[in-house]
């Protein structure tokens, strides 16, 4: 009959797991909550009753849309507002780039839909060699100037992923994700998740509006709310005066970071 479905509180709550412990995988939470009494008594887990199998975790993540995880996370964060752990009034805000699940050797062009192999090979056509070898077209892909751009190319099953060069200097298709943190208390006030080839000072402008709106949300209840009115990021993300959403204090760098 299949395995047993997972009811959307645990799910939740093994997702909680996952953030406050580092887990960024299914496999990951379904181990810790076979291992720890504490995680099992905070999931309603009975002793003798196994945890949820990582694959449970993963479909039940497919199945929930993204607009009941963000009422989840709005709910949380009104619970931290009543008790008193998210301010909204200074945020920090800073990205990091995240591989994707996506190998380089699978993209495609964006306008004939051939291969990086097959567009190697039609260069060494036309370039008189009728029958390139592997190293004909690696010499050949060596000599090109300008080898990859997204604009040119994408992969055929994650389109949203984008050609972008990691910290460790490796050439990866890869995403960005934007966190925005309530720097008064830590908790996390927004995520978004941004092309990778975008700027640091283009990607903080929707960043800092999706702040803006979910602190908003977070306070409904609240009588006397406290509006964002200050930005803090490191240098790089300082937008142009163009730029600022209206309402919101721009931050100010030096070289050692930046600081509205």
């Amino acid at each position: 009959m299949g395995r047993p479905s997972l009811a959307p509180g645990r799910y939740f709550r093994l997702l909680l797991v996952g953030y406050f412990e580092g887990i960024d995988s299914e496999r990951g939470m379904a181990w810790r909550a076979s291992d720890s009494l504490a995680v099992r008594s905070f999931l309603r887990l009975p002793v003798d009753e196994p945890p949820p199998d990582h694959s449970t975790i993963s479909r039940t993540r497919r199945v929930i849309d993204l607009e009941s995880h963000r009422a989840v996370f709005t709910w949380v964060q009104q619970r931290l507002v009543a008790a008193g752990l998210l301010k909204g009034k200074t945020v920090a805000v800073d990205a990091t780039t995240l591989e994707a699940n996506a190998a380089m050797r699978s993209i495609v062009r964006r306008d004939t839909g051939e291969s990086y192999q097959e567009f190697l090979t039609g260069l060494a056509q036309a370039s008189g060699i009728e029958t390139p070898t592997r190293a004909d077209l690696a010499r050949l892909d060596r000599k090109r100037k300008k080898r990859t751009s997204n604009q040119d190319w994408k992969h055929p099953w994650d389109p949203d992923a984008k050609i972008a060069k990691m910290k460790d200097g490796r050439t990866h298709l890869a995403h960005k994700a934007e966190h925005a943190v309530d720097l008064e208390t830590g908790a996390l006030i927004a995520v978004a998740l941004q092309d990778a080839d975008q700027g640091d000072t283009t990607t903080i402008i929707e960043t800092a509006i999706a702040a803006a709106e979910q602190i908003e949300d977070a306070q409904a209840e609240v009588r006397a709310s406290q509006p964002l009115a200050e930005i803090i990021a490191d240098k790089g993300c300082a937008p142009r005066g163009a730029d600022i959403p209206r309402g919101i204090t721009p931050p100010a760098t030096d070289a050692a970071g930046a600081r509205s």
